[in-house]
């Protein structure tokens, strides 16, 4: 990883987000039910999140769940008990209202990718959001969901990992790329996203931030989302 990116980021961001030092998460960061954080990250894919969030009220809606509540929650096994009765045409077309699928080429329906996610994490005994934390560094796990048609590439595997607690981790893409491409003048891997942001996150703290690598990824998409011309490489 080139250090000169870490220099340029941070004294960026240092400027842009000099008012958001203590900024605080959207409530989409505060899901109750582990399948609601599966939900969002295989859907939230390639679209506009206004698109996401449509389809998680409307499967809320239709269940009556609530999302943001743990009175009672909504456990992996309870899930897939309800997805024992509708079929994956009812789901897409009357439930979720979504026929998005994981990838143009050879991808599945959105829809049935969620029960295949949620089918792994049974399969790993994760029943609830306490539970994440005992497969977070599971290569075997990672393995298998990314045998899911279109989870090849981990993304919707990194953002299930935020979704469910973990400050350490952001979603490489497109947006984050973009951005630290047009900071830098040079070309970022999605790996090196990760690496990269957590460094950014570090130096902010130094300057006063209260910031995690999530957090700093979130202020990141709003602002890559919003600006309008792209960011200069000048600083």
């Amino acid at each position: 990883m080139n250090k000169e990116i870490v220099i340029k980021t941070t004294a960026f961001c240092n400027e842009i987000f000099a008012d958001k030092k203590d900024y605080e998460l959207p409530s989409v960061y505060s899901y109750k039910h582990l399948p609601i954080c599966v939900i969002d990250s295989v859907f939230s894919i390639g679209v506009k999140y206004e698109i996401v969030e449509n389809t998680i009220n409307r499967f809320c809606e239709y269940y009556k769940i609530d999302k943001f509540s743990n009175s009672e929650e909504l456990t992996t096994s309870d899930f897939l008990k309800l997805m024992k009765e509708p079929s994956i045409r009812e789901l897409t077309e009357n439930i979720y209202q979504n026929r998005q699928r994981t990838s143009t080429r050879s991808g599945i329906l959105k829809s049935e990718a969620v029960i295949l996610f949620l089918e792994v994490l049974q399969k790993f005994k994760i029943e609830k959001l306490s539970d994440v934390e005992k497969i977070i560094t599971s290569e075997q796990f990672e393995i298998e969901i990314k045998k899911i048609p279109g989870q090849n590439s981990g993304i919707s595997l990194t953002y299930f990992f935020m979704l469910a607690g973990s400050d350490e981790l952001i979603k490489p893409d497109r947006m984050i790329v973009r951005f630290l491409e047009n900071i830098s003048g040079e070309k970022v891997s999605l790996n090196d996203c990760q690496l990269i942001l957590v460094e950014v996150a570090n130096e902010l703290k130094k300057s006063g931030f209260k910031i995690t690598p999530k957090k700093l990824d979130n202020l990141i998409w709003n602002y890559q989302r919003d600006v309008k011309p792209p960011v200069s490489a000048d600083l």
